[in-house]
Parts: C-alpha cells; sequence; structure tokens
C-alpha cells in the first residue's frame, strides 16, 4: 500500500522503478561505459530476468554509432540475451523461477496487426525493439542485454533447451532466427537440395550449420580464399567458391537450388543469381548500404526469384531453438569480459571475430567497472 508524505503519495519500495545496470553509449562515438538506469516493476504477464550472456551483433554497431539515424541516446544494446527467470507475475504460466531463457530482437508489438495475429511479429508496424524503441504503455526507452537484468513480456521470451551452452546459444535469438526463417519459408531446407551461403561470418557460419543440420548439400561462397579451410574442415560444409575467381563461378552456373545472402557489403548480385538453377531461390538477409543493381534478364533467364528476410515470430524463433537443441547446433563465439566490449567493437568493425563476440555478463559486468 502507498504511505502518504506531506501529503503526497509515495509509493512504496516495490513499486518503485528497479535499479538497474549496464554499458551504455552517449553520442555517435559509440563508445561504451557504464550507465546505472531503472527497469520496470514486474506486471502481472512479465518475466524478469537475470542476464548471464549476451551476443554483440552487428546491429548493436549500427546504432551505437547512429548509422541508421534513429539512435536514441543513451543507448544500451544487446538483443541475443540469455539468462535465468528471476521473477514471474501472476499471470504467467509458461515459465517459473529458475529457467533458462532468451529474448531477441524484440520485447512487444501491437497484437494485432495481420502480422502479429498469423505469427509474424517481426514485421508488426509497431514493434517494440529489445532497445533503442519506445514503449507505447509507458513511454519509457528499452534498454538491451548490456546490462544486469531485463523485465519482458511473456509472450516475448523464448525457452532455451537443456542441452545447449547458453554462451553459444545467445546469437541464434538474432543470427539463428534470420537464417531459419528464409530457410523454413523459401524452401532452403529440403534434404538433398543444394544451398548456397554467400558470406561466412555471424549469419553465414550458422547458416551453413542449420544448412547441414536440414541434410543439404552446402557451398560456402566467399571473396575470402583463405577461409575455405575453415568452411569445409570446421564448419562441415561440402564445397567452396571463390566469388572472385571466375572459372570457380563459371563451373558452378545452375548448380544450386537456393542460395541465402548473408553479405551486407557492397557487392554483385547477378554472378551469384546465375549460380542458381531454373525456379532457384536467393534470398538476401545481409543489408547492404547502397542499393542494388539487378538486370532483369538476371531473373526472367531462369525463373529466378529473389526475395528478403528479417528476423523471425516468436514461434518460429521458439521452433529455430528446439531445432538447434535438438541437433546440438550453437554458435562458434568468443566469450569476453564487459570491460573489453570496446575493444570488441573496434574488431567487430574489422570482421576481426570468429564468429561471435558474447559478453559474460553475470561474472564480469561489475558497477565499479
Amino acid at each position: 500500500m502507498a504511505t502518504v508524505t506531506n501529503g503526497k503519495k509515495v509509493a512504496p519500495e516495490a513499486e518503485l522503478p528497479r535499479k538497474a545496470f549496464g554499458l551504455a553509449a552517449h553520442d555517435s562515438s559509440g563508445i561504451l561505459s557504464p550507465f546505472a538506469f531503472s527497469r520496470r516493476n514486474n506486471r502481472d504477464d512479465d518475466v524478469t530476468i537475470k542476464i548471464l550472456y549476451c551476443g554483440i551483433c552487428h546491429t548493436d554497431l549500427h546504432n551505437i554509432k547512429n548509422e541508421w539515424k534513429n539512435t536514441i541516446y543513451p543507448i544500451v544494446p544487446g538483443h541475443e540475451i540469455v539468462g535465468e527467470v528471476s521473477e514471474v507475475g501472476s499471470k504467467v504460466e509458461r515459465f517459473k523461477v529458475g529457467d533458462k531463457v532468451g529474448v531477441g530482437c524484440l520485447a512487444g508489438s501491437c497484437r494485432s496487426c495481420a502480422g502479429c495475429t498469423t505469427g509474424f511479429e517481426n514485421f508488426c508496424p509497431l514493434p517494440i525493439l529489445t532497445y533503442n524503441s519506445k514503449d507505447p504503455e509507458d513511454g519509457t526507452v528499452t534498454y538491451g542485454g548490456y546490462s544486469d537484468m531485463i523485465v519482458v513480456n511473456q509472450d516475448f521470451v523464448i525457452s532455451m533447451p537443456e542441452n545447449l551452452p547458453l554462451d553459444k546459444a545467445a546469437p541464434l535469438l538474432c543470427a539463428g532466427i534470420t537464417v531459419y526463417t528464409p530457410m523454413k519459408y523459401h524452401g532452403l531446407n529440403a534434404p538433398g537440395k543444394h544451398l548456397g551461403v554467400v558470406g561466412l561470418g555471424g549469419l553465414g557460419h550458422v547458416a551453413v550449420k542449420f544448412g547441414k543440420a536440414f541434410g543439404m548439400k552446402v557451398t560456402v561462397i566467399s571473396s575470402s580464399p583463405s577461409k575455405e579451410k575453415e568452411a569445409i574442415e570446421r564448419l562441415g560444409a561440402d564445397a567452396f567458391l571463390v566469388s572472385s575467381n571466375p572459372e570457380q563461378m563459371k563451373a558452378a552456373i545452375f548448380s544450386m537450388d537456393g542460395i541465402i545472402d548473408t553479405v551486407s557489403a557492397s557487392h554483385s548480385v547477378p554472378p551469384l543469381l546465375a549460380l542458381l538453377k531454373p525456379n532457384g531461390k536467393m534470398v538476401m538477409v545481409g543489408l547492404p548500404e547502397k542499393p542494388m543493381e539487378i538486370p532483369a534478364f538476371s531473373l526472367v533467364l531462369g525463373a529466378k526469384m529473389l526475395a528478403g528476410s528479417c528476423i523471425g515470430g516468436l514461434k518460429d524463433t521458439q521452433e529455430m531453438i528446439d531445432f538447434a537443441g535438438k541437433h546440438n547446433l550453437t554458435a562458434d563465439i568468443e566469450l569476453i569480459s564487459a570491460d573489453y566490449v570496446n575493444k570488441a567493437i573496434e574488431r567487430l568493425i574489422k570482421a576481426d571475430v570468429r564468429y561471435r563476440f558474447v559478453i559474460d555478463i553475470a561474472n564480469t559486468l561489475k558497477s565499479n567497472i
């Protein structure tokens, strides 16, 4: 019950916003520093999570530096969150204290649009992103997983498989669903079919793993010849093409049933479309800054299709993580301490990571760092 002091109603301690601590960027330099802030109290349908690990996604880099011109400072990034439930609301039925859970790119949505009502909350025109977004219920800005705890509506929380190591599973909540969804909806998951994966980075290496788990033949297409051994011997790809090698590319024309393009740097698309069999599909999940040039003949000759995909809804995300658990599929990571995060961002800019940085939040994020 609230008390009254000096004629004003004062909320008891339980009703006050919860103290939280994390790492935030305060301007477009993108430099992250210790930041104390508040989380909302646990509502009836909320789950409070003690964050154990959080992956560093390339989207975090874009946002902390305001490269997409929509950053709300201060910004606490992070949408590859795994942790342990520390509190549940009275209406929460799917989770209990102690459960291992995850939170991806979405923390809420409108619940009523065509996307939300069909399981595609990722296409909601009014999404509540896990960070750098405004919660319409109270007007507060959302803060992400580079922090010690988070409060999320139960419908946007993912149950994590017991057999997966949480640090290596964290990137699946963004990178994993980003490649799983187009594979599912564009038929790039059929056993025995030939899948091309363009780029061997945070997204690409996970796409290779999912492709092999689906029983497909997988060829990595990369501009870096040095990645061939890694792709085949470590990740299990069946073949490797150097995209700048005309002979190799010519020999592979009309050989692939589908391609998933994970590259965010500007690159030529028509030579990749040429690799597709008739009626083949190529799906873009990377986000090059410059517009692509696609000659109509690249699509018309061969009845080829070019599509795009963006993360996935909550049902598909849970399905993806369950599939990963069944196949013991995780990301290849470099586990880092919280005080290394700015150095990690510098290395991410240079693509100097194999293949995802993950912050050990529980053991290294301290309020005195």
